[in-house]
């Protein structure tokens, strides 16, 4: 087997691992604050909100700094330090006493991270390049898969082995993925004496830079769409269902009911990515998802909420992925894995604003307004992209075809 597809192997189990160690959590975050002590539920919500969003904020500030240790010191050692922290940190929140405790250990979680972006940074650096494409697309499968397809594990093992062991059992299995990291993942590195670039010195070298902003921003609001909905979609749930005893697994096949969709569809977006244009397929793809947003709000049941956020994943799976693809594209090979680094901490971003955005306006609100903002949030962002990416592509493929 060549070395890059055993690596993506290797980095795909990883980032799947790593996704649902950082969302696992979801749809057992209210009951295990509310087990902490915090009964008022609009506490529960805005805790949850907080205590799920603080590790992406922190993630987006040091993604880079990791990024950069990454480029001297090479892209395996990051993997280990972040695979093997992960493991103690997330083991530790089954002995959380408090709700305080919780937060905090998530946001060490949050410092700690850094394995999606060396996973990206390695695969983008170390794949050849008629398989780069192919290979950047399947990664960003693993990441959203693993992120979707955390609630309904955290859910699964709640109902089996119970909230503290939801914790040990996901530490575990980070443990899992720093020893295969360890043992399979090769890397060509050879370190450089010379300066890292800065921030500044690397956007001068961006040659699309308007483009590059569009893509960042993209990025930004899927994450924001997709993780809005994360502090209270079990919330919402106990609402639409009087069988309170499965809560925590509905809430988990709920949610991953969007992962399981996009395992489906992304291979299948990424050809015809390459059939069509990434462009037209991220176009159509935030259209799409815009509107079936809405009437998410308007669902009476687990089971129609289920089905709309499997089309919601169908729709997603031609984001990430032409997000990867086009950023390849436009960037400097030199440049390229600094340049993930920072789409990295563009999407940590969006998870951190998605978790605030949705406790803040259901607690304000109501849990139904949280689909109708973020479905909005969506319209305008493909408007955006139409004007900005859309036009300016096929006008510039249709100089070059006159």
């Amino acid at each position: 087997m060549p070395i890059w597809k055993r690596n993506l192997i290797v980095c795909w189990f990883g980032m799947f691992v790593t996704g649902v160690g950082m969302s696992q959590i979801a749809p057992v975050l209210p009951l295990f604050i509310q087990h902490l002590g915090v009964s008022q539920s609009s506490l529960i919500a805005q805790y949850s909100g907080i205590a799920f969003g603080i590790t992406f904020i922190v993630s987006a500030i040091f993604s880079p700094i990791w990024g950069a240790a990454a480029d001297r010191f090479g892209r395996k050692p990051m993997l280990l330090r972040a695979s093997l922290g992960m493991a103690l940190v997330i083991g530790s929140m089954g002995f959380a006493p408090n709700v305080y405790v919780l937060i905090g250990l998530r946001l060490l979680q949050g410092i700690i991270t850094g394995y999606g972006t060396a996973c990206t940074t390695l695969i983008a650096t170390q794949t050849e390049k008629d398989h780069a494409g192919y290979a950047l697309a399947t990664l960003s499968t693993a990441s959203i898969a693993g992120s979707l397809l955390g609630p309904l594990i955290g859910g699964f093992l709640v109902e089996n082995f119970g909230m503290q062991n939801v914790f040990f059992i996901t530490g575990g299995l980070m443990l899992l993925a720093f020893i295969t990291t360890a043992m399979f993942v090769k890397e060509t590195f050879t370190r450089e004496d010379r300066q890292v670039q800065s921030a500044k010195e690397i956007w001068t070298l961006i040659p699309e830079k308007s483009l590059t902003i569009t893509m960042f921003v993209t990025f930004f609001i899927l994450t924001v769409a997709l993780y809005s909905v994360e502090p209270i979609l079990t919330v919402y749930i106990t609402q639409l269902t009087d069988h309170l005893n499965h809560v925590a697994l509905i809430a988990g096949l709920t949610f991953s009911a969007s992962g399981l969709a996009n395992i489906f569809a992304a291979p299948r977006l990424g050809k015809l990515s390459d059939r069509i244009g990434a462009h037209k397929v991220m176009l159509i793809s935030l259209l799409a998802a815009g509107i079936i947003f809405i009437p998410q709000a308007f669902v009476t049941n687990p089971w129609e909420l289920m089905i709309l956020r499997f089309l919601l994943g169908l729709t997603a799976a031609g984001l990430t992925p032409t997000v990867n693809i086009l950023i390849k594209k436009i960037t400097p090979s030199a440049i390229t894995g600094r340049v993930f680094g920072f789409t990295m901490s563009s999407g940590y971003l969006g998870v951190f604003a998605g978790a605030i955005l949705g406790g803040q306006v259901a607690a304000w609100f109501g849990s139904r307004y949280v689909f109708l903002v973020t479905g909005a949030l969506l319209l305008i962002n493909a408007g955006w992209v139409y004007f900005n990416v859309y036009k300016k592509i096929q006008s510039k493929r249709t100089l070059t075809i006159i």
